[in-house]
């Protein structure tokens, strides 16, 4: 009988990659995307336990679990740079939209 490739594992290389590069949107759809390709890659490598005389491609499922897994640390890590950049900063500056007192607290901030 001839293997059949991994379910999903096309896809789950494309939401790891496309979570990689959009990891600087806010985090946000990055984070979706790589959680997505990560249920994805666990339903996969289940699949593959049950019954790996059938399945191929093994190999390209753990990438894609790899850059999964990246992604979604990237993104954690966007999203609390961005939580502490608003802190840091102050909400209602940034909300001011006044450019001079944005950059008046960023250089206070950071001491320049």
């Amino acid at each position: 009988m001839e293997q059949q490739k991994l379910p999903n594992v096309t896809l789950i290389i494309i939401l790891s990659i496309a979570s990689i590069v959009l990891c600087w949107c806010y985090g946000i759809l990055g984070l979706i995307l790589s959680t997505i390709a990560l249920i994805l890659a666990t339903l996969s490598n289940k699949a593959y336990k049950e019954s790996p005389e059938i399945y191929s491609g093994i190999g390209t499922l753990k990438t894609g679990k790899i850059l999964a897994i990246v992604g979604l640390i990237l993104n954690i890590l966007f999203i609390a740079f961005i939580i502490w950049f608003v802190m840091a900063i102050g909400w209602d500056v940034l909300q001011s939209g006044d450019q001079q007192l944005i950059q008046e607290r960023m250089e206070e901030f950071f001491g320049q």
